[in-house]
């Protein structure tokens, strides 16, 4: 991998000077270098491209490409810093907006933005500040024609083919683990109604179709390490067409739960409104004047539904063998699945003050 790093060095546009790379970061997806160009203050951020999880890099970089040079515009026309609120693009030597390596691997490079920071475990003040990110990030891109992104992995939120994918597991079986998941199982079943309110209601034209991040884990936001206030919202490669619920869910999903993503303790596993509302405040302040009612209250259905839908992913793959969600001891991916089940139970018990915050904040 060296030898390749350093030949991609020698593909992008650089400042003049000795360039070292190292590795930065701690993702699971791409490999991530950190570069320093002696004698240059700024630093950069060069990546390999996933392409089992992306099979699609170019269209990926495509979408990034158009997104980060909207952004840039509307960054500017509100008087802000282009280089520190939207990732930058450094382009390749040839002027594309990336590289391809011998072995035809895609290669990106991005301005490194300093003096920031993220955070998995953060205060109320730090959700507001993320949950406000993501909110200024769909504001920003409101009037970007968003149908004509590419779909960077197909179906990725389409909860009812997730259910198929799950039912087609269990009918398999091929790991003899279904007599261990019947609970689950009945209990999958028992939504399945549910997994299409928010494609139907997308199909029926009562929800518009959006620029979405994919990916608002509360981790994505770059804060400032003076102020703690939110800088940037990084990791665009899921960046497609979709619906705000989906942002909105999946951050709620991940940031508002009470335990680990993989807790076997169920009764710790809970919807902590406090944190919902912090998020819902920072998220809504950006965009709810622009929200019609039934878009608003979308975003407790997409809570649920984002979780449901993990858990149906974490079951099937339980059923699979583990062949997409890494684990670190076996039963981990059934662990996942069980406590998405309880987030969404307490949810479900929940969704009246979910929707109420809404309309309140």
């Amino acid at each position: 991998m060296a030898d390749c790093v350093q030949e991609m060095l020698g593909r992008f546009a650089f400042p003049a000077g000795e360039k070292t790379a190292e590795a930065y970061g701690n993702g699971h997806i791409n490999d991530t270098y950190r570069v320093r160009v002696e004698g240059v203050r700024e630093q950069f951020v060069l990546q390999r491209i996933n392409d089992y999880v992306f099979i699609h890099p170019r269209e990926v970089m495509e979408n990034i490409r158009r997104v980060t040079e909207f952004l840039d515009e509307k960054i500017l026309q509100e008087g802000g810093d282009p280089r520190r609120e939207t990732l930058r693009l450094l382009p390749a030597l040839d002027g594309d907006c990336c590289a391809a390596d011998p072995e035809g691997h895609i290669w990106r490079t991005f301005l490194f933005i300093p003096d920031t920071f993220s955070t998995d475990l953060p205060s109320l003040p730090v959700l507001e500040e993320c949950g406000r990110a993501f909110g200024v990030f769909s504001r920003r891109l409101s009037d970007f024609p968003a149908e004509t992104l590419h779909e960077s992995i197909r179906a990725f939120h389409d909860t009812p083919n997730r259910f198929r994918q799950l039912t087609e597991a269990a009918e398999r079986d091929a790991h003899g683990r279904l007599r261990e998941v019947e609970a689950e199982m009945v209990f999958a079943r028992e939504r399945e109604q549910g997994t299409r309110a928010l494609t139907d209601a997308l199909a029926a034209g009562k929800l518009p179709l959006r620029v979405t991040h994919n990916d608002t884990k509360v981790n994505n936001v770059l804060l400032d390490r003076g102020t703690e206030k939110a800088v940037c919202v990084v990791d665009l490669d899921t960046v497609m067409p979709g619906l705000l619920a989906y942002d909105f869910g999946d951050a709620i999903r991940v940031g508002a739960c009470t335990a680990a993503e993989d807790e076997r303790d169920l009764s710790l596993v809970s919807l902590d409104l406090e944190k919902y509302r912090a998020f819902a405040r920072g998220f809504l302040g950006e965009l709810k004047q622009g929200l019609g009612r039934e878009e608003i209250l979308s975003l407790a259905t997409g809570a649920w539904m984002m979780t449901l839908e993990n858990g149906l992913r974490f079951l099937a793959d339980h059923l699979n063998g583990d062949v997409y969600f890494k684990i670190h001891r076996p039963g981990q991916n059934l662990d996942r699945a069980r406590t998405q089940f309880a987030l969404v139970r307490d949810m479900e018990r929940k969704m009246e003050e979910m929707e109420k915050i809404l309309l309140e904040v």
